[in-house]
């Protein structure tokens, strides 16, 4: 635990997160991070299983990361709220609920493979949520570095305007330490201290030019987006390192820049340079733009809270996001992390959760360290921690004075895109399972439980292969249920290609009432991503308001089924256009089910099709064996993007069929001798071959 955590005012504190695509040195630069504050005595490596974030067993056993992991030390006289993110695709709904509630990200890069698929995703997730960024370029010291290339494709492929504050100190092997742009110095660390030591000296000789050219480069960088600072860069004779300092925080606050140092936190290199980044330029919770809540009825204009201004006073009415809910070890006592927007959350209070419609009493607040706790008595505006115990809420819930509802934001929460069928081994595991299979659901949005239409047999989906391992292993762990999984199963999409139109009627003959239902339905596709919708569009003397919500249960519980083969519908919209109604006769029942057979009927005249997932696929395969790596990639039905060379690797870019990429890792280490990696994330939806659409339609008949 760190030791005297002071309580600085909000513009001493920091909520930052760090991100980047897996192998990137992530985890390892957190470990730096942490001795250098003082957290941690010792240094754990990610391959070792020792990191400190890294503390799952599953997450020891791999050498990645998993789950998001919070902890809290002190920087130069500020409060530094960090999250570790997973770097691996299967495990984005992690980044999208920390970049969610964070005020600042540092995005790692690895100064040999530059950006890459994985570090596109984190990016624009931050962008989503405009959260402010710097950028360190590490592992400085493998062969094949070069901190300029990785500076240029931050500006092609992320469309960033970074500002280099650093050169490096020799490449590879080489490598020694960093030239301070600003200062005009060089930094190099003392490996006996585990670069707890560094010394500030002249730059060699060598590098005075180019680090002279690199300056204005950085002050024209800056200069660029940044009216006040272009004036001083062309009428001052000199520019004062506060001036440039204050520049760069407001155009990166602005997310007009993203400072961007270097280094090799496994060498122990760069990182306190970084830290002192994180105080200079990323923002305090009083520097955000407007939090923008609504009253839960909707009605009125929505009130903007801005942090440290009027209603965000400490003092206000309090208003708190849930971004992420687990488990103790045991299995039975929540932890729920909140972020405090507004006002104070204390232990003693009852609050409002307002998504679930009831009053919390909170009653033990902690910081977290990973998996260590701190306890303390309150969480003011600004700061992130977690409720112990109570009811477990969910992601994206908020929590308010009960005197004072309000809801903010949610956040995007991404579909599976692969599924199980699970079963218990005995019947005593069957309760187990379902109870299980429950509490993950809460902790992960990202992972789904449902049942097969055909079997009615349990099934489990997330967003990989990876993935759902970790879910059924910490199933047999952590819950003790023994299941079987079946083979995986791609999570299919079906919509529409052209409008339709039905109506139905429903009546029980003979009954009194005769639950008397009568709609007319219309359908249309909508835009690829949009999902589904449903519309009202009948008038009231036709199908009395009462009855709206009915019909569009019928309709959405048929969405669910679909109408070719049996998946999930989307992309759709449906239209309540018209239908009747009898005083004495109709009912709720009789219009859902009217609704249930009328969208079916439109739907099937609306030529239905299958979608499939379809992924952005990253190889790197070395040049000997990239014929190999491509033939089997075209035999997938891969579409080939681009190819770029690194150093002795060829990177191929493709997006492919999900259903194409089953078992591809074997083959990948088959058709190169296990020197190709690769990586794959979500991309969309698209229409599958008409002989799968066929296929998939008469196994469902």
């Amino acid at each position: 635990m760190p030791r005297g955590v002071v309580r600085p005012s909000i513009a001493l504190t920091r909520n930052s997160g760090i991100m980047a695509h897996i192998d990137a040195g992530k985890t390892t630069t957190t470990e730096r991070i942490l001795f250098y504050a003082g957290v941690i005595s010792r240094l754990g490596e990610v391959d070792e299983g020792a990191a400190f974030t890294d503390w799952m067993e599953q997450e020891q056993e791999r050498g990645i990361s998993i789950t998001a992991a919070a902890t809290t030390f002190t920087w130069a006289g500020h409060l530094v709220n960090l999250i570790d993110t997973p770097g691996h695709v299967d495990f984005t709904m992690e980044v999208e609920r920390c970049l969610r509630v964070l005020d600042g990200a540092i995005a790692v890069f690895s100064a040999v493979e530059g950006v890459q698929s994985q570090s596109e995703t984190v990016w624009r997730q931050a962008d989503r949520y405009a959260v402010p960024r710097l950028a360190f370029v590490n592992k400085c010291d493998r062969e094949g570095a070069d901190v300029e290339a990785v500076v240029a494709e931050l500006r092609d492929r992320l469309g960033a305007h970074p500002v280099l504050l650093q050169l490096p100190l020799g490449s590879g092997a080489e490598f020694a330490g960093v030239v301070d742009l600003l200062t005009m110095t060089a930094r190099v660390w003392d490996d006996e201290s585990l670069g707890v030591r560094f010394d500030d000296g002249p730059i060699p000789a060598e590098l005075v030019a180019a680090a002279a050219a690199a300056r204005d480069r950085m002050f024209e960088a800056v200069a660029l987006v940044d009216d006040a600072f272009m004036r001083d860069f062309l009428e001052a004779d000199a520019v004062s390192p506060a001036a440039f300092k204050a520049a760069l925080r407001r155009a990166t606050l602005a997310g007009l820049a993203v400072p961007t140092l270097c280094g090799a936190a496994y060498r122990n290199q760069g990182v306190h340079n970084l830290l002192d980044a994180v105080v200079d330029f990323l923002p305090h919770p009083r520097g955000l733009a407007p939090v923008a809540v609504a009253t839960p009825t909707g009605a009125g204009e929505p009130p903007v809270y801005r942090l440290g201004e009027g209603p965000a006073d400490p003092d206000a009415p309090l208003a708190a996001l849930v971004f992420k809910v687990m488990s103790d070890e045991g299995g039975r006592t929540p932890i729920t992390y909140v972020r405090v927007y507004a006002g104070r959350l204390a232990v003693g209070d009852t609050v409002l959760n307002v998504t679930r419609g009831r009053l919390e009493h909170v009653e033990r607040l902690v910081r977290m360290h990973a998996n260590h706790r701190e306890d303390v008595a309150e969480l003011g505006a600004g700061g992130i921690g977690a409720i112990v115990g109570g009811r477990a809420g969910g992601t994206g819930d908020t929590l308010c004075d009960p005197a004072r509802p309000l809801v903010l934001d949610g956040m995007v929460v991404p579909e599976p895109v692969l599924g199980v069928t699970i079963e218990p081994a005995t019947e005593a595991d069957l309760a187990r399972l379902h109870e299980a299979l429950e509490r993950l659901a809460v902790e992960d949005p990202s992972f789904r439980v449902g049942a097969d239409p055909d079997s009615g047999a349990i099934t489990i989906a997330g967003m990989g292969e990876l993935h759902l391992e970790i879910l059924v292993d910490r199933l047999r762990r952590e819950f003790k249920v023994d299941a079987r999984v079946g083979r995986l199963q791609v999570a299919y999409r079906e919509t529409i290609t052209q409008r339709g139109r039905a109506e139905a009627r429903h009546a029980v003959v003979g009954a009194s009432p005769a639950h008397l239902g009568h709609v007319v339905l219309a359908v249309e596709p909508a835009g690829r991503g949009e999902g589904y919708r449903f519309e009202n569009q009948a008038s009231s003397a036709d199908v009395p308001a009462d009855y709206v919500p009915a019909v569009a249960e019928g309709v959405a519980e048929a969405v669910g089924k679909g109408v070719l083969a049996g998946f999930p519908m989307t992309d759709l919209t449906v239209a309540l256009v018209g239908g009747s109604h009898h005083v004495v006769d109709s009912s709720p029942r009789g219009f859902k089910l009217a609704g249930t057979r009328a969208f079916r009927d439109a739907a099937a005249a609306a030529a239905p099709t299958v979608l499939e997932p379809v992924m952005e696929l990253e190889v790197r395969a070395p040049d000997a064996h990239i014929g190999d790596v491509l033939g089997d990639l075209l035999a997938r039905r891969a579409k080939v993007g681009g190819m770029q060379a690194r150093p002795g690797v060829q990177v191929i870019s493709a997006s492919v069929p999900l259903a194409e990429m089953v078992g591809y890792a074997t083959a990948l280490r088959s058709s190169s001798r296990g020197r190709a990696t690769y990586s794959m994330q979500f991309r969309e939806y698209a229409e599958v071959p008409h002989a799968t659409r066929d296929r998939l339609a008469a196994r469902r008949a």
